[in-house]
């Protein structure tokens, strides 16, 4: 079996990029003769393309497609995302046509079928693991990183995309939130998070800095509106370091009582059971990534030689101006006819 795999993915700084790196590899280690994986976006010669972020989702793939879904929060709190709104929509047309949707929760799982309207069975649930290099650090690399990045003794700390303010991420209400330590955020930022008040920003980080600033802080906090799985507290628990986290059903799903919950919303609640935390933290659960890759290559192999999904996604699939046209603004399409069945010319580029 030859999978086309978009490792375009494993480019992006968020855990959508850990994902792809993650799988990428563990699939490679796991592939059994004469089973091979391609890096491509382009599956012209494969038996499966599987697409691990909804951006390589294709409308036309030559072969069957799997597209992991990582959540649907553009779809829950679409007033969030209006100035993607369009290019979402036609992202997510795409996934439709799947002949498999990878998706890391049940919680997930549930959002997708209710969301897309997709078969149960197109839709599998194949957990995320924390990375081998997520491990606890000894003092003199804590120390180090330490120094590097400018990091008190003991501190919080927040792990993700600090590049635009995602309102269900409350990183800003959580930097204004009183707290007796001070707080670190780690991710890849633009000018709006140098503007958080009371903070401490590392930028962006590699692999080995992460674990050993995980391993030395007092504890993870994340206080998400909504997630898909929450891989930081999955990294964090496996670098040895506790826990606070909202109520979310995927992350209760996901962590059980690994970490101590919060109401969603109550950020002086989560900061005061942060603060509150002791080591040593519960082991991380204990799915790997050679799993995640055993089971993806059981979706692979009942993808291949799959049915096409659905009746109207098939037609969707022969002509699909009809599915363009109920999500593209009729004021936004350029007129074909002139209203008397003649057609109207334009002129190029116009």
């Amino acid at each position: 079996m030859i999978v086309a795999f978009d490792s375009r993915a494993a480019r992006d700084p968020r855990g959508v990029g850990r994902y792809a790196k993650s799988l990428l590899q563990a699939l490679r280690d796991t592939a059994v003769p004469p089973g091979e994986v391609l890096e491509t976006h382009r599956p012209r010669r494969a038996d499966v393309y599987h697409s691990p972020w909804l951006s390589g989702a294709l409308l036309r793939s030559p072969c069957p497609m799997v597209v992991t879904l990582h959540d649907l929060v553009p779809l829950k709190r679409r007033s969030e995302y209006l100035h993607t709104g369009r290019r979402l929509r036609l992202r997510y047309l795409a996934a439709q046509r799947a002949v498999r949707v990878i998706v890391p929760t049940a919680a997930v799982r549930r959002d997708a079928i209710e969301h897309l309207s997709l078969e149960p069975e197109r839709v599998v649930v194949i957990g995320k693991a924390a990375a081998a290099v997520m491990h606890p650090r000894p003092p003199h690399e804590i120390e180090a990183v330490q120094r590097r990045f400018g990091l008190p003794a003991r501190y919080l700390l927040w792990v993700g995309g600090l590049t635009h303010p995602e309102p269900r991420k409350q990183v800003a209400q959580l930097a204004a939130t009183p707290r007796e330590l001070p707080l670190v955020l780690v991710g890849p930022t633009t000018r709006w998070a140098h503007e958080l008040p009371d903070v401490i920003l590392t930028d962006s980080v590699t692999d080995d800095e992460l674990a050993a600033i995980y391993s030395g802080a007092h504890a993870l906090v994340l206080p998400s509106l909504d997630e898909g799985f929450g891989l930081t507290t999955v990294e964090a628990l496996a670098c040895g370091t506790p826990v606070v986290a909202s109520d979310l059903p995927a992350l209760r799903e996901v962590l059980g009582s690994r970490v101590t919950f919060v109401e969603p919303g109550d950020l002086a609640g989560l900061v005061r059971a942060a603060e509150a935390s002791r080591r040593p933290a519960p082991a991380p659960p204990p799915w790997t990534w050679r799993d995640a890759a055993h089971a993806t290559w059981t979706v692979y192999e009942s993808a291949v030689g799959a049915a096409l999904p659905g009746p109207s996604l098939g037609s969707a699939l022969r002509d699909p101006r009809p599915h363009f046209e109920t999500i593209v603004p009729a004021r936004l399409r350029r007129p074909t006819d002139d209203g008397a069945g003649r057609p109207v010319r334009t002129r190029p580029g116009a």
